[in-house]
């Protein structure tokens, strides 16, 4: 029910983004070297890597690790890379992931393949048997300021909490977020 559900609200988002989509592609070409998209490996349903899509909004080179690792992350920013991640434009091209059925619209966000720790916790609550998403319970609060504990926690509820109708408020609750930019790094 869940795969149909995201089929059903994918088709529609990728209609009415399809614009938005070309021009964020656009303006990364155009404003930095190197690819529109950056292709991140990244850890999916059962601990399987998948590889994620997003809008490059960091410098060709900058090392594939949690942004809040990196000694300066404002010194590997692209010009418009505070606009897409405030924005979370950076994130839609997660749309491919969806169809392809590498994630849903609404899920633990998908750990970085070298993030062992935060792995290490959602296996150890069962929270990996879920399939990541765009959005989740732990990204609407607290987003990048949670440590990993309490965000396994909170996906760990969602895991036991789950339906369409936690879902549809979880969706609501990110739209809000990302109209109040709450929560973003950057």
């Amino acid at each position: 029910m869940k795969r149909v559900f995201d089929l059903i609200l994918a088709v529609p988002a990728a209609l009415v983004l399809a614009l938005p989509l070309v021009l964020v592609a656009l303006l990364v070409k155009l404003t930095s070297a190197g690819p529109v998209l950056y292709w991140s490996n990244r850890v999916g349903r059962h601990n399987r890597i998948f590889r994620m899509p997003k809008f490059r909004s960091m410098r060709v080179g900058t090392p594939a690790v949690a942004t809040h690792l990196l000694a300066d992350p404002a010194a590997h920013l692209t010009p418009i890379g505070t606009f897409l991640r405030r924005s979370s434009l950076d994130e839609l091209p997660q749309l491919w992931s969806i169809f392809r059925g590498d994630m849903s619209f609404v899920g633990p966000r998908p750990a970085l393949f070298n993030q062992e720790d935060l792995i290490a916790l959602r296996t150890r609550y069962g929270v990996d048997q879920l399939m990541p998403g765009l959005t989740g319970w732990a990204q609407i609060n607290g987003r990048d300021e949670l440590p990993i504990p309490e965000k396994v926690q909170l996906d760990a509820e969602y895991l036991h909490r789950r339906s369409l109708c936690f879902d549809l408020r979880i969706l609501w609750r990110t739209f809000l977020k990302i109209v109040a930019r709450e929560g973003v790094s950057h």
